[in-house]
């Protein structure tokens, strides 16, 4: 780990100021994904800004009927809190499925969504990827290379990463909002649709967050009841990332929502696949999966995707 220089934030709109400021700079909470990149030194940040101190640990009940979950939530309060647990079971069921219960217990909400990706050649650094170091080449589209784990859609001829975040996909489900403060003091919301970039050719850029923004909150609107289940697919029962992850919300009409998670750069949601949900799980992943784009290796996801949807729908 190279040596970095340290400070404590005092509010939010300091914070994201100071870390626009210092070239290099990082934000970290609970540092569950950051530590690890550092010591790799995948992550070199020359100074660290500690945001713990800044009050952003609550969950309040928004004027609209929805909840507004501060970025320093820690994923294990955010699981067991009454309210997600009774109207937002799906993110519970998502946040449980997530990493271990140490992990949780100082994960954050904020650094859940900006967590990166867990492609194996993202963390070699010795060999290629555009990620880590932009136009070094993606090592995980060469030849022989292993892509099991990566993505089948949403992809790139310059990346095939996916995002690793159980809890997005949950909140991808609800239609969450992310809450940031800019460098100049300014309040932004970003749909969680629109928060993780594709990579396109600049797959480095995976939020879109300017330099030194900060999240504060994420909102969930108004809860939309129906069914909400999570279903997780991995190589082993816990602390393993998903080979597939399935999120439903079904109503009693057989109308619903379905996001995927552990094939795509963010989590993959599309209204014209939910429109299909009556139909049953053939037709919602023809047209999610419109267009993917697998290696030989990986191509078993569509099918693994089918079947998990197919399984959830008929457990109800």
């Amino acid at each position: 780990m190279r040596q970095f220089s340290y400070e404590r934030a005092a509010d939010p709109a300091g914070a994201a100021a100071r870390a626009a400021e210092v070239e290099g700079a990082k934000f970290i909470a609970g540092g569950t994904n950051l530590l690890d990149l550092m010591k790799l030194e995948i992550e070199t940040p020359v100074h660290l800004i500690d945001v713990n101190g800044l009050g952003l640990d609550e969950i309040t009940e928004t004027d609209e009927g929805g909840l507004r979950i501060g970025a320093l939530v820690r994923n294990t309060d955010l699981a067991a809190d009454e309210r997600i647990r009774r109207d937002y079971p799906v993110l519970t069921r998502a946040l449980v499925a997530g990493a271990s219960g140490q992990l949780r217990n100082k994960a954050t909400t904020g650094g859940n969504l900006l967590q990166r990706t867990r492609c194996p050649y993202f963390y070699d650094t010795a060999q290629p990827c555009n990620k880590r170091a932009p136009g070094s080449g993606c090592a995980a589209l060469s030849e022989g290379a292993f892509s099991r784990q990566l993505g089948v859609i949403g992809t790139s001829d310059a990346c095939i990463a996916t995002h690793p975040s159980d809890m997005a996909v949950g909140m991808r489900a609800l239609d969450a909002v992310v809450e940031t403060v800019t460098p100049n003091g300014m309040t932004r919301s970003i749909p969680l649709e629109e928060f993780h970039l594709l990579p396109g050719e600049t797959p480095e850029q995976e939020t879109a967050l300017m330099p030194g923004e900060i999240i504060t909150a994420v909102t969930l609107p108004a809860p939309v009841g129906g069914v909400q289940t999570y279903h997780k697919v991995r190589d082993r029962a816990s602390y393993a990332f998903a080979l597939v992850s399935v999120a439903l919300i079904r109503q009693p009409d057989g109308t619903g929502r379905v996001a995927l998670g552990g094939v795509a750069p963010r989590p993959w949601r599309s209204a014209e696949a939910d429109a299909e949900l009556p139909k049953g799980a053939e037709a919602v992943m023809a047209r999610l999966l419109e267009g993917a784009r697998p290696t030989e290796e990986n191509a078993f996801k569509i099918t693994l995707a089918t079947r998990t949807l197919a399984a959830m729908l008929a457990e109800e």
